[in-house]
């Protein structure tokens, strides 16, 4: 057996030596980084700290960051809140907020089970944004053990005072879209959910780019949109605000289609966001994925974390040139090779392990961090557009083909542009508190994420961050493969 890499770079290899069928070796992926997972974070306990970014020369210092010296702090920040952008850590602060009701694909983990995802989502916000984030993850149940929106929206209402933006993350639904809609309009931060309105950002970033490779405009194609939970909803919306029809749209829940017969979904006024695109998509009624799929040109799946969930024949059926993302996390709806084999020109997926990882983590960073520059007081739809076209259009300069039509999460170069278009675009809509040239907002990012990156590798050479043993990636490399065979 070959030796591991720490990198990872040299997995599909060693899985291949091992004489593994393509469908072993997705499995084996999966359950290799699942095992790996759970052993590092127990290696690190957790992924975060807090580190201070002042220094102490000396013992008055100490009177200088805590009392006598921070009362003129406080009373300043008092007299005008707004200073508190400049004289706290409140301008690059992010409170990454969940009630744990939808983690990934499994669902209602606890409250504390949701930590690894954020504190997950604090780190690849330091790590590629330069941006600070703490994950808090609350228990919404009321006196009836109900999961209640209501307590979401109160908690970030008293937390934002501290904070530059809000996060929301693995809110399930319904609760989550009254929990966006009400926070976006009565909070004077930007309040951001990531599962909606990060996934619908970057999704459509990759859609722009699979269009422009088989040269279809997107008010042209048909579009079948599998799942219709909080990410799948908000990018159907976000692609008919985009350019895309909505009547060549259709949309499918764990029931059937979304059409104007769904009584089910009108009765319940929890679910709007559901009721409107039963009124704007599928004018025809359409109620099978048979029916549905056929010549359509586009299937965006976002539903159930199973690699049988999306059936071959489906995309057999498809038009010319079949675009295919297939984004449940862990385990996409249906497995690339897979997918291609029943003749998908271009297949995505969640997993950076797959080509064309369609995955939200490259739009928070950015989006976030341009809006704290901008001190914006909210992130509008158009932000999250303009967001995905910096995306498309940063990938098409250097260069895209099927299996490459997003940049990654290593192309350290893509978030300064990103976060320097979402904070002009703030500017310009008037939500900015702060008028930021794309210049300055770009050098300020690029700087913020080489220190963030520049930081961690110092800790890792000065052995402030351990090296976890090979051993430990060896170990779940060896009962992967033993799994699946």
């Amino acid at each position: 057996m070959k030796e591991i890499h720490y990198t990872l770079d040299n997995l599909n290899e060693m899985l291949e030596s091992e004489g593994l069928s393509s469908e072993q070796i997705a499995r084996a992926k999966t359950l290799f980084l699942k095992r790996l997972s759970i052993d590092a974070h127990a290696f690190y306990n957790g992924k975060m700290q807090t580190v201070p970014k002042a220094a102490v020369f000396g013992f008055n210092w100490f009177n200088v960051w805590y009392t006598p010296g921070v009362s003129k702090v406080s009373t300043t920040i008092r007299d005008n809140n707004l200073t508190s952008y400049d004289l706290s850590n409140r301008g690059n602060l992010v409170a990454v907020v969940s009630d744990s009701t939808r983690v990934l694909g499994d669902g209602n983990c606890t409250p504390s089970g949701g930590l690894g995802v954020m504190e997950g989502k604090a780190f690849l916000m330091k790590y590629l944004g330069g941006v600070d984030a703490n994950a808090l993850c609350i228990d919404s149940r009321n006196e009836k053990g109900e999961h209640d929106p209501d307590k979401i929206i109160d908690f970030v209402k008293m937390l934002q005072p501290g904070f530059g933006a809000v996060n929301l993350e693995d809110i399930s639904q319904p609760n989550c879209y009254k929990v966006l809609d009400t926070l976006r309009e009565e909070c004077d931060i930007p309040v951001w959910h990531d599962d909606a309105q990060g996934t619908a950002s970057v999704t459509l970033a990759g859609l722009f780019n699979a269009l422009k490779l088989v040269d279809k405009p997107i008010g042209d194609v048909r579009i079948v949109l599998f799942g219709a939970g909080a990410s799948n909803t908000t990018i159907a919306r976000i692609i008919q605000k985009a350019g895309g029809d909505p009547e060549k749209m259709i949309v499918f829940d764990s029931t059937g289609s979304l059409n104007r017969d769904r009584e089910d979904i009108k009765a319940d006024i929890r679910y709007y966001r559901k009721w409107e695109l039963c009124e704007s998509t599928n004018p025809q009624k359409i109620q099978t994925m048979d029916e549905a799929m056929k010549g359509a040109d586009v299937l965006i799946a976002l539903s159930k974390s199973d690699p049988n969930t999306i059936k071959p024949r489906w995309i057999q059926s498809m038009a010319h040139k079949p675009i295919v993302f297939a984004c449940a996390n862990p385990v996409p709806e249906i497995y690339p090779y897979k997918a291609k084999e029943a003749g998908a020109y271009i297949v995505a997926t969640g997993r950076g392990d797959f080509p064309n990882q369609v995955n939200n983590s490259l739009g928070f960073p950015g989006i976030l961090k341009g809006a704290l520059m901008a001190r914006a007081r909210k992130i509008s739809d158009e932000m999250a557009i303009v967001a995905a076209r910096s995306l498309a259009d940063f990938a098409e300069r250097r260069g895209i083909h099927p299996d490459n039509i997003i940049p990654t999460m290593d192309e350290a170069g893509v978030f300064p542009f990103e976060a320097a278009d979402v904070a002009c675009q703030a500017v310009k809509e008037g939500l900015a508190r702060e008028d930021i040239s794309h210049k300055e907002a770009y050098a300020r990012v690029e700087k913020g994420i080489r220190e963030s990156r520049e930081l961690v590798k110092l800790m890792l050479d000065e052995g402030y961050i351990k090296t976890p043993p090979r051993s430990m990636l060896q170990s779940a490399f060896e009962w992967a493969v033993k799994e699946v065979k």
